[in-house]
């Protein structure tokens, strides 16, 4: 290669070198040191949607259906072709700017991959609306698992647009028929996530992708209503996390756990008195996916609003060990669909390893900071521990306070025996 060519060489090189549009990139892919720990948590394992997994050799045998599902929903909505294509073709530059990376496609190959996996998840939310499950219980178990992955997202905005597009002209001819928006679809098929019922009208909310849409399930809205955040940086770390007590250590300092019912959002932690509320959570098999899912979103995306991280993060430092699980169970605070208690344990425990965490909510900064008062205060201690030994039930507490009274009479007795010999003498 001469000089010359070698410089122009490189000066391609330089010009295909442009940085990622930080402000639209939404859907990212996992890095490898959290992807190790638990990669079956990240990838789809049924149906491949969007690029990042398009082509994946053990998601072939969905792509048949994909197609069918596709052909369905044209017919459903005798939507015009021609008038979709057009579309994903403007919106492409936006389209790839949602990706945290280069996606090998062609044009054409990128927009028949958004038509096919959008008319399949549409016709699949109509399905599930107006029928119930669209396969066997378990293969639709799996489908909705995946399409809450965060790799395995298209934009919400592509979907829904196609969507409006495609019932517009079925709306006009028939405007007696109601049809639900996108986003009614979304929720209906997602309820499962939904624990507050949570339901928005069209326009009330703007979501990424349906993993954006599950952690917000979780969170409630609107956000406003979140807690501030305090940099790490600016608290004493050791304070509010390093040394917070497990479980098995606050029950033994006196913390009484109690399930939070008056709140329906999952992270309401509240500490008042000597009484723990939590609410209440179902683990079970999909649990750490979906946990892993939103940590990773926020990771890149809500950097600012770690709020599930720290959810997880107190949970971690709450579970040690299976005994833990055991006393939260017993407390009905959580709900052990595993079986295995040491396998609950094991789940929390490595939800944040390699996780980075800059900022923590003054809900749960305060929360930490006064479990750990609680428990460096001994008479808490004492108290505890003598209700644990002297008081499980009426009768003991009972016998225990008829003990202590005999040991004060006697003592009474056996001072005054001193002063009567005193005296005498």
């Amino acid at each position: 290669m001469s000089f010359s060519d070698l410089v122009d060489d490189i000066n391609a090189m330089l010009e295909g070198a442009e940085p990622p549009s930080t402000g639209d990139c939404c859907i990212y892919k996992v890095p490898s040191k959290i992807r190790k720990l638990n990669a079956d948590a990240y990838t789809p394992t049924v149906v491949s949607i969007g690029p990042f997994h398009h082509g994946h050799p053990q998601l072939q045998n969905m792509e048949p259906q994909k197609l069918i599902h596709f052909k369905a929903f044209l017919q459903r909505t005798e939507a015009c072709l021609n008038d979709l294509v057009c579309y994903v073709d403007s919106i492409l530059s936006n389209f790839k700017r949602c990706y945290s990376e280069t996606l090998p496609f062609s044009h054409d190959e990128l927009v028949k991959l958004i038509l096919i996996d959008s008319g399949f998840i549409i016709e699949l939310f109509l399905r599930y609306h107006y029928g119930g499950f669209v396969f066997e219980l378990w293969f639709d178990d799996g489908i909705t698992t995946n399409l809450m992955l965060l790799e395995n997202q298209l934009p919400f905005f592509v979907i829904e647009k196609i969507y409006s597009l495609s019932f517009s002209s079925t709306n006009a001819s028939n405007p007696n028929t109601m049809i639900p928006c996108f986003l009614e679809l979304t929720i209906n098929f997602f309820f499962s996530f939904n624990k507050s019922n949570l339901f928005f009208d069209d326009g009330d909310i703007s979501i990424r992708h349906f993993t954006d849409l599950i952690r917000i399930f979780h969170l409630q809205h609107p956000f406003e209503n979140r807690p501030g955040r305090i940099d790490i940086k600016d608290i004493n770390i050791g304070e509010w996390m390093l040394h917070l007590p497990s479980a098995t250590e606050l029950l033994e300092a006196g913390v009484k756990f109690k399930v939070n019912t008056k709140s329906k959002c999952l992270l309401d932690l509240r500490f008042s008195g000597e009484v723990l509320e939590i609410p209440s959570l179902i683990v079970e098999d999909r649990t750490e996916a979906l946990f892993r899912n939103m940590v990773a979103l926020e990771q890149f995306h809500y950097t600012n609003k770690l709020y599930i991280t720290d959810y997880v993060s107190v949970l971690d430092y709450l579970i040690n060990t299976g005994k833990d699980v055991d006393i939260l169970v017993h407390k009905e605070i959580l709900e052990n669909w595993l079986g295995d208690s040491d396998s609950v344990a094991n789940l929390f425990n490595g939800l944040c390893i390699n996780v980075v965490h800059t900022n923590i909510s003054s809900q749960f900064s305060i929360l930490c900071k006064d479990l750990n008062a609680f428990c460096r205060n001994p008479w808490h201690k004492l108290k505890a521990t003598l209700r644990r030994d002297y008081g499980k039930t009426p009768w003991q507490a009972a016998a225990s306070f008829a003990g202590i009274v005999l040991l004060v009479l006697t003592f009474i007795q056996s001072v005054c025996s001193v002063l009567q010999v005193v005296q005498a003498s």
